[in-house]
């Protein structure tokens, strides 16, 4: 007999949300590395969004920007490096040899056909003339410990040479060798990003070899990967988990079967959960509020959005690419977005046309002044701006 799938509502999958996602105030974390378990990879295009994430769900925010610190460059128990849908993350270093099997060695063999491809195109050196300068890279960041492009390229001044990319073309320019060759080593997993030049909210890093990793078999590495997001993020569907992973749905498939994964039924339809994660978190959900910073891995985790942001709300809170921009939650929904204004306030609206109550409105004023306490004099500017930032901004 074919037992019928257990229906989760959007209100549990919010409930589910709080919780794992450490938003609720009972459910905050002690440590940057807490967090980023509980979530498995924070977006770190932006640097100041992986502090902004971890200080929304720290129990002790004003701890935020010395413990990140201290993980990501002293401890080194979270690592800054390419993951998903090529896309720059933080991971537990954990974890690193898992998302390197599952999603980088497609992309890193990509990455490096497509730099031999361009520089052949422009008439530059050749493949072994590209290995000699990477070895030479490599050990001279070895001898340096970490070290900027422009410092490495004192040690290798082959580094500086310069190849037309895309001649004739629209978006024809000019590559550095340094810039081409630290990215595809970056996606290699044999160079990380070190310590910002600046402050955490620098976009300007040094680099670091890379620490070893385990050498993973691909199928169980997405096996891994996949288990480890439906425990955080489940229910999902097939949708979602492509989006999120950037792999082909035949992978996705084969990882599903591989967990033992139970299929759920959702709104949208047919969703998945881990398996023996079929049981409704207990107890009442409490009311929550958080500001969210943009990329957030909360707000950016699924592709169907629906459940926790309403369609209406998207044109005001994303940028022209589809990244998300600072967001205001209220109980498990985005209801407005937030800014930082010159002289440090951070000022928020709420958009959602049925409002959030007195309650609502005392609670996001309660995050907003928590973000400032623990932001201080620092100035964060989102790397992808959205309307309702910008205009808040000023």
């Amino acid at each position: 007999m074919t037992r019928t799938p257990r229906h989760i509502t959007p209100t549990e999958r919010r409930a589910r949300l709080a919780l794992r996602h450490r938003l609720a105030p009972g459910a905050r974390a002690a440590t940057p590395e807490d967090v980023a378990d509980s979530l498995v990879a924070l977006h770190g295009t932006d640097p100041s969004t992986v502090y902004l994430t971890v200080g929304a769900r720290l129990a002790e925010p004003a701890r935020t920007v010395p413990e990140t610190a201290r993980a990501l460059y002293e401890d080194r128990s979270l690592l800054r490096m390419h993951g998903m849908r090529h896309t720059v993350f933080v991971f537990p270093a954990g974890l690193t040899g898992v998302v390197h099997a599952s999603t980088g060695l497609v992309v890193a063999a990509r990455e490096r056909a497509a730099l031999l491809k361009d520089m052949a195109k422009a008439g530059a050196p050749d493949a072994v003339w590209l290995t000699e300068v990477e070895a030479s890279l490599l050990a001279a960041l070895a001898r340096r410990g970490q070290a900027t492009a422009a410092e490495l390229a004192l040690d290798e001044p082959r580094l500086k040479e310069q190849f037309v990319y895309a001649a004739g073309k629209n978006y024809e320019g000019v590559h550095t060798v340094s810039t081409r060759l630290l990215k595809v080593l970056g996606v290699e997993g044999k160079v990380v990003r070190g310590r910002p030049l600046g402050s955490w909210t620098s976009n300007q890093f040094r680099w670091a070899v890379a620490p070893e990793h385990l050498q993973l078999d691909v199928p169980e590495a997405q096996s891994t990967l996949l288990h480890r997001w439906l425990t955080a993020c489940g229910p999902a569907t097939e949708a979602d988990l492509k989006w999120w992973t950037g792999w082909r749905v035949t992978e996705v498939r084969r990882a599903l079967a591989a967990i033992g994964a139970e299929a759920v039924s959702l709104d949208e339809g047919v969703g998945y959960v881990a398996a023996g994660d079929l049981a409704p978190p207990p107890g009442p959900a409490e009311p929550w509020a958080a500001l969210l910073p943009g990329l957030d891995p909360t707000a950016m985790g699924w592709q169907g959005r629906d459940w926790y942001l309403a369609p209406e709300l998207r044109p005001a809170l994303f940028d022209g690419s589809g990244n998300v921009g600072p967001t205001v939650w209220w109980d498990g929904r985005v209801v407005g977005g937030w800014a930082q204004r010159p002289d440090g306030e951070i000022a928020w609206r709420v958009l959602a046309p049925e409002g959030v109550g007195r309650e609502g409105e005392a609670a996001i004023g309660v995050a907003a002044e928590r973000l400032r306490g623990w932001v201080g004099v620092s100035r964060v500017t989102p790397r992808f701006r959205t309307p309702v930032e910008r205009e808040l901004s000023v």
